[in-house]
């Protein structure tokens, strides 16, 4: 059991490490590319988001297993705790995710009201 424990941990670790190497590489390439870290920093971050939110799922399901068998009263007490601050975290990120992808279907009806907009007189 504990090498499930571990390996659920590690992939929840591994998914939150590859998730913030890809924002932390879109995020080099949008500025050498310049200008456009502020265009791109909203999807950035709610890719960024999603990858946490994975994460975070695979600590937590970690934390479950451990306490799967014949668990005491304290790692009860500890796996509802962690279950909290993580669920938690989680509600909040979600939140966040939500309000950047509003914010990114804004920007995107913005523009396509833009560029639909007549040019000379009809």
């Amino acid at each position: 059991m504990d090498l499930l424990v571990r390996l659920v941990e590690a992939a929840g670790a591994l998914i939150i490490f590859v998730g913030a190497a890809w924002a932390f590489g879109r995020f080099l390439l949008a500025g050498i590319r310049g200008g456009g870290v502020g265009r791109q920093f909203n999807r950035i971050r709610l890719s960024l988001g999603r990858f946490l939110a994975l994460g975070l799922e695979f600590q937590l399901a970690g934390d479950v297993l451990r306490t799967a068998i014949a668990p005491s009263f304290t790692e009860i007490g500890q796996l509802a705790a962690i279950a909290a601050i993580r669920t938690a975290l989680n509600y909040f990120l979600g939140r966040e995710i939500a309000a950047e992808r509003a914010e990114i279907e804004r920007e995107h009806r913005k523009e396509a009201d833009g560029s639909r907009a007549p040019t000379g007189p009809a």
